[in-house]
């Protein structure tokens, strides 16, 4: 017996929804992309992680393009073990700590020489960092230079070879400094390895430093917080000065007065965005002036038109390939037939 629905058999039913139906196209557009753009759309602002770990990620720092400023896009990347890295021309670089109030954070150096390291000195990279960037080396780094060719580096105790030599004294690496006697964390370290003091001028000063020299460290003076003179201690690391770009509009968007936002920008023209708990705004969150900008943060809608286009198209697929084995019937479904 054919089993009929309002005068239709269920597999004329069935073509209704078979690829190049339109029907079938709003079915499937409705089901997988049009949810999925409205939960986007409904909280912009926690599309932005706060933290990486167990270091918080502020203004004007972003590891999710679109938040915080456009001047550190792409910097810092969030591993899936939860570590922050900090991306340089030489590499990526583990964060120790970010600082907003004496604005600076402070990076490990995997391929720098260690206290375990002793006089094992493995291959190292020179720092750098890109000069367009508002990123500084911080002026309270110093560095030690191990194992360095007297051939080619003036490896003397600075105090007397200034004196005698006052128009080189910046080219001395200072053999009897304070760091090189008092390794920090691992005083006696080195036995019998050569060690001196010298702060790189630029990057390229640095890599002419490593031809002749077996490896380097850099030592940072942490500030202790406390008054003159034991303020600061040594430790080793990198610290990296940075900028804080501040704005009206960032702070009007952060008002909570105003909607409490979170300062970000337009991923494709990099102007700015205030993200919101609804969308993005051009001013701040509750001005009822400003129009709401559906564009979400790179990458989310990049998701959505991926995930729709696969879904659509394994529907297109499926569908495809049940109606080419499905056997001509005239309209009679049978249990050989039978689709469910």
């Amino acid at each position: 017996m054919v089993s009929t629905y309002m005068g239709r058999s269920r597999w004329d039913m069935i073509n209704l929804l078979l690829p190049g139906h339109p029907c079938f196209i709003f079915l499937l557009l409705s089901l997988l992309v049009i949810p999925s753009l409205t939960g986007l759309t409904e909280a912009q602002s926690k599309l932005c992680r706060t933290s990486c770990g167990d270091i918080p990620i502020n203004y004007p720092f972003g590891i999710d393009d679109g938040c915080g400023s456009p001047y550190y896009r792409h910097l810092f990347v969030c591993s899936t073990s939860g570590q922050l890295e900090f991306m340089t021309p030489s590499g990526r670089y583990p964060i120790r700590n970010i600082t907003y109030s004496d604005p600076h954070i402070l990076l490990t150096d995997p391929f720098m020489w260690n206290c375990q390291d002793g006089n094992n000195f493995r291959p190292t990279r020179p720092f750098s960092l890109d000069t367009s960037t508002h990123f500084t080396l911080s002026s309270q780094n110093d560095y030690l230079f191990f194992n360095c060719s007297e051939n080619y580096v003036i490896m003397e105790p600075k105090p007397m070879f200034c004196e005698r030599f006052p128009e080189q004294c910046d080219s001395a690496c200072d053999s009897s400094s304070y760091l090189c006697r008092h390794l920090p964390e691992c005083a006696s370290a080195l036995r019998s390895s050569s060690c001196c003091s010298y702060y790189p001028k630029a990057t390229e000063s640095l890599r002419l430093m490593l031809r002749h020299c077996s490896t380097y460290a850099s030592v940072y003076w942490r500030n202790l917080g406390v008054t003159p003179p034991f303020n600061q201690i040594p430790e080793y690391g990198i610290r990296v000065d940075f900028e804080i770009p501040v704005t009206m509009r960032c702070l009007q968007c952060q008002d909570t007065a105003k909607g409490g936002g979170i300062c970000g920008f337009d991923t494709e023209t990099q102007n700015f965005l205030c993200l919101c708990q609804k969308g993005n705004a051009t001013t701040f969150c509750k001005d009822r002036n400003n129009s709401q900008h559906s564009r979400v943060v790179a990458g989310t809608v990049t998701a959505v038109s991926v995930a729709g286009a696969i879904g659509i198209g394994a529907g297109i697929w499926f569908l495809r390939k049940v109606r080419t084995k499905a056997p001509v019937t005239h309209g009679v479904q049978s249990n050989e037939n039978r689709l469910f």
